[in-house]
């Protein structure tokens, strides 16, 4: 069965601590300052924990806590781009065509708790949001490895709710991916990793993302909609770099985000424009759209299975101005 572990520091107190969640918190023994930490060596006493659970007086209520980010640094934030169908069509794509995964990364330094400030900087006015599940690895890989839907439970230890904000007025204009999604607090995740048995990674196909700001829906599909699954995006960053335990792999977004795509023949006529003029067009026109984020709204984010085995819990962050 799934266990769900979280990070948190109780009121009060200094000490950063990790446990079991079921209703309340049951905490585990030991210090794990990393998530690389907690997986080689705290892994299986959480499993053993969650399948037996002390009494009530062990628990701690989750109103007594601060949450923090079940991913910690030093890590790599590996991230995908354009991997769901729908997101893929409205961006101007046919994700039958689609021959190639888009791969970035961002920094650990953007990485956030589920409930903390998400910060726009002064100079951005186009800040994006996309939710996405988000794989923990849990092996070390130092070599290129063709990694089949069978070796899932060897390469992931569990799953998280990521969301990767993005300021499109520096990705985009700048062509600078890392540093537009990489500003301190851009990488909420989070409350729960939740740890999978072998049995359960069937669920990686299953799990519902949502994500809503203000209330109201923007995003949300079936993870089963990734043009590009899990273990072919693995077998492929092997290729390319080492994966440690610990790491976080994003693995892109649904359709809905803000970012607005203009048609095809658009595209090519701006694209005839000098490069100033351009993306001073591509602000004009994307400063219009209302869906962008602004200071005080709320983004609340959720994944989960439809039949609640697996539930990574609600993410739940404010925008403020930097």
């Amino acid at each position: 069965m799934a266990c769900n572990v979280v990070r948190f520091v109780a009121h009060g107190r200094d000490e950063i601590q990790w446990g079991v969640l079921d209703g309340a918190i049951y905490p585990l023994e030991g210090q794990y300052p990393t998530t690389a930490d907690f997986l080689r060596t705290g892994r299986k006493q959480a499993f053993a924990l969650s399948r037996k659970l002390p009494g009530k007086s062990r628990a701690i209520a989750l109103d007594q806590v601060k949450l923090l980010a079940p991913v910690t640094a030093p890590c790599q934030v590996l991230c995908q781009g354009a991997n769901y169908r729908q997101h893929m069509v409205d961006s101007g794509m046919n994700p039958d065509d689609k021959k190639f995964n888009m791969i970035f990364n961002k920094s650990a330094a953007s990485i956030t708790g589920p409930t903390d400030e998400v910060v726009r900087p002064a100079h951005v006015a186009l800040l994006d949001y996309e939710v996405e599940l988000g794989l923990v690895i849990g092996a070390d890989i130092s070599e290129p490895r063709e990694i089949h839907e069978g070796d899932l439970p060897d390469v992931i230890a569990g799953l998280v709710i990521g969301n990767d904000v993005s300021a499109r007025d520096v990705q985009l204009p700048q062509m600078q991916f890392y540093k537009g999604k990489s500003y301190r607090s851009f990488c909420p995740v989070g409350p729960v990793l939740c740890l999978l048995e072998p049995q359960e990674f069937h669920y990686l196909n299953k799990l519902e993302l949502q994500l809503s700001v203000n209330g109201r829906t923007r995003q949300r599909e079936s993870s089963g909609d990734m043009v590009f699954k899990p273990a072919q995006t693995l077998s492929e960053l092997t290729q390319i770099a080492h994966l440690n335990v610990g790491d976080l792999v994003l693995t892109g977004t649904p359709a809905g985000c803000a970012l607005g795509i203009p048609s095809p023949l658009l595209v090519r006529l701006v694209g005839l424009l000098p490069e100033r003029k351009k993306w001073n067009l591509f602000r004009k026109m994307q400063g219009k759209r209302s869906d962008y984020l602004q200071p005080g709204d709320v983004m609340e984010l959720s994944i989960r299975s439809a039949d609640g085995v697996i539930d990574l819990g609600r993410q739940r962050n404010t925008i403020v101005q930097g």
